[in-house]
C-alpha cells in the first residue's frame, strides 16, 4: 500500500515544485463522521443515535497554478494527511446490563488517509494583497493506517476492558478498501502568504465491508491555516533574443537589435554583416567567420598564443598548466616536496613515520612509539597481562537473572584495576553475553547492563570511564551448547579485551 502512495506523492511533489506553481503548507483540526445506511430493522432509532463523529487533524501541501493568462482561475492540486472515522457510545439500563453483563460499551473507528485533491480555484480580490477564495473538485484518498478500539465495563464486576485491533486492507468482511473517491470543497481567505480556509469532503465510494449489507461513506469538515513556501513565477511577455524588446514589438525577434531598425545591422562593427557573422555581438576576424580568436581551454590566452590550447594553463607557462613533477596532484608551486609524491594534507610531502616502525602516522595508532604492523603500530601488549585479564574475565559472576555483581567477582576486578592503573595507555573493551533462556530483547538488555556493571565497578575504583567501552551481545556468539546447564553457564559471561590507546 505504501509504495503507490510514495510514488504518487513523489509525482505530486514534483508538480508542486514546478516554477509556475505556488506551494502552501497547510494544517489544522477536522471533524470526521461516517454516513452509514443499511436495512437492519430499527437501526435508525436504536443504534444510529449512539454514533458520533471524531476529531482529528489535517496537514500537507496544496498548490496553485494559473490557468492560461487568468489572474483569477487556478488549478489547485494537493497532498494531505487526513484523519477520518467515528465513535460509538452506549450506556445500558439496569435490566439490559444485567442480562448482557455490559454496563457501558464504547467503540471507535480511527482511520488515516493520504488525500490527493484536484480542485478548480477561483479568487475574488478584496484588497491589495487579499482575496476571497473558493475551490472544489474530486479527490483520491489512499488508506494509510487505522484501528478499531473497544471499551466495555462489566455490570457484574464493574471491570473495565479495552481492546485495540489494527484495520486490514481488503475486500473481505471487516476490512477497509485501499482507495476512496470523493468530492471536496474549500473556502476562505488569502491574506498575502497566509491562507485561512474551511473545507468539507464527502466520499462517493464505500470504504468498509461489514458483516451485513450496508453502505459506509466518509465525511470530513475542518479548518486549515496555511503559509506560502514560495512565490509563483510572474509570466512575462516573450523576448526571444533577450534584447529588452518583446516579440510583439520586435522587428528582428530572433536577432538582438533596437525596435527602430528594419533589419539587423553590424552591431559589433567588425566589418562583417550580421547575416554572415557567426558572432554578431563580438568583433572578430574573417578567418574565424566574424568571431574572435578562440580560447578553446578558457584560460584567458587565445589559441594563437597558447602552447597548450586544449588544456587550461597560465600566462607564466605560455598557456600550459603549472607542472606537477612528482605526479601527486599538487603542482610544483604548491608542493613542498616537488620531487617526491605526497598528499595535500602534508603540502605535497609523504605522510611522516615519526616512530620509524614502518607505518605512517595516519595509519599508526601509536605514532610516537615503535610497534608492529599487526598491532596497528603500537607495542605488543605483554602476554602475561593478557593472560591475567582473561583469567579475571572467567571469574566475574552475577546474581541469577540480574546485573548485580557477585561478591566473589571483586578480587578479579581489583586485579584488572591494578593492571589498568599500571598501564595508563591501555583501553578495555567489555562484552556482555547471556544464554538463550528468555526473550532475545531482554537478554540483549541484560548483557548490556552486566557489561555496564563491570565498567561502573572499575570507574568507582579510579579508572577513567573514557578508557572503557561496553557492548551487550545478548545470546549471540555462544561458546558452548545452550542445551545443557553447563553450556548455558559458560555462555553467561563477560569478556575483557585490552587495546592500545
Amino acid at each position: 500500500m505504501k509504495k503507490p502512495i510514495i510514488l504518487i506523492s513523489s509525482l505530486l511533489l514534483c508538480v508542486l515544485s514546478f516554477g509556475q506553481m505556488r506551494v502552501t503548507l497547510v494544517g489544522g483540526p477536522n471533524f470526521a463522521s461516517v454516513k452509514e445506511t443499511n436495512s437492519i430493522p430499527g437501526w435508525d432509532k436504536s443504534t444510529k443515535p449512539n454514533y458520533k463523529g471524531r476529531t482529528g487533524v489535517n496537514i500537507g501541501f496544496i498548490g496553485e497554478m494559473p490557468i492560461g493568462q487568468s489572474s483569477r482561475w487556478f488549478f489547485q492540486p494537493g497532498l494531505l494527511f487526513m484523519s477520518r472515522g467515528r465513535k460509538y457510545a452506549q450506556v445500558n439500563d439496569t435490566s439490559f446490563a444485567r442480562t448482557s453483563d455490559t454496563l457501558v460499551y464504547n467503540s471507535s473507528l480511527s482511520t488515516s488517509y493520504i488525500d490527493f485533491p484536484f480542485n478548480l480555484l477561483y479568487k475574488l480580490p478584496i484588497g491589495k494583497k487579499s482575496n476571497f477564495i473558493i475551490s472544489a473538485g474530486p479527490y483520491l484518498a489512499f488508506f494509510f493506517k487505522g484501528k478499531t478500539t473497544t471499551e466495555t465495563r462489566a455490570y457484574s464486576t464493574n471491570k473495565f476492558t479495552k481492546e485495540e485491533k489494527p484495520l486490514e486492507v481488503g475486500k473481505a468482511v471487516n476490512k477497509v478498501k485501499t482507495l476512496d473517491l470523493g468530492l471536496n470543497a474549500r473556502v476562505g481567505f488569502e491574506l498575502g502568504s497566509v491562507l485561512i480556509t474551511g473545507f468539507i469532503s464527502q466520499s462517493l465510494t464505500d470504504f468498509y465491508t461489514a458483516s451485513y449489507d450496508g453502505s459506509f461513506k466518509h465525511r470530513v469538515i475542518g479548518a486549515s491555516i496555511g503559509f506560502g513556501l514560495n512565490k509563483p513565477a510572474i509570466r512575462k511577455p516573450k523576448d526571444s533574443d533577450k534584447d529588452g524588446v518583446t516579440d510583439d514589438k520586435d522587428a528582428c525577434p530572433l536577432l538582438a537589435g533596437p525596435l527602430s531598425t528594419n533589419g539587423c545591422p553590424d552591431k559589433d562593427n567588425d566589418g562583417i554583416p550580421d547575416i554572415s557573422d557567426n558572432c554578431p555581438s563580438m568583433a572578430g576576424l574573417v578567418k574565424y567567420k566574424g568571431c574572435p580568436i578562440p580560447d578553446s581551454d578558457k584560460d584567458g590566452i587565445n589559441d594563437e598564443e597558447d602552447n597548450c590550447p586544449d588544456v587550461a594553463g597560465t600566462k607564466k607557462y605560455n598557456g600550459c598548466p603549472v607542472p606537477d613533477t612528482d605526479g601527486d596532484g599538487l603542482n610544483d608551486e604548491s608542493d613542498n616536496c616537488p620531487d617526491k609524491a605526497g598528499t595535500v594534507e602534508f603540502n605535497g610531502c609523504p605522510v611522516p613515520d615519526s616512530d620509524g616502525d614502518g607505518l605512517n602516522d595516519k595509519e599508526d595508532k601509536c605514532p610516537t612509539e615503535s610497534g608492529t604492523k599487526e598491532n596497528n603500530g603500537c607495542p605488543v601488549i605483554k602476554k602475561e597481562i593478557v593472560e591475567k585479564i582473561n583469567y579475571a574475565a572467567r571469574n566475574i559472576f552475577f546474581d541469577k537473572n540480574s546485573d548485580k555483581l557477585h561478591v566473589k567477582s571483586f578480587a578479579s576486578l581489583n586485579e584488572v584495576t591494578v593492571i589498568l592503573k599500571a598501564q595508563p595507555k591501555l583501553q578495555l573493551k567489555i562484552s556482555g553475553y547471556t544464554d538463550n533462556a528468555g526473550k532475545p530483547n531482554y537478554n540483549l538488555l541484560l548483557s548490556q547492563k552486566r557489561a555496564e556493571a563491570v565498567k561502573n565497578y572499575l570507574v568507582q575504583n579510579g579508572i577513567d570511564m573514557s578508557r572503557i567501552q561496553t557492548t551487550g551481545y545478548g545470546q549471540e556468539n555462544a561458546i558452548a551448547d545452550n542445551k545443557t546447564a553447563e553450556g548455558r553457564a559458560q555462555n553467561r559471561r563477560v569478556e575483557l579485551k585490552l587495546e592500545q590507546d
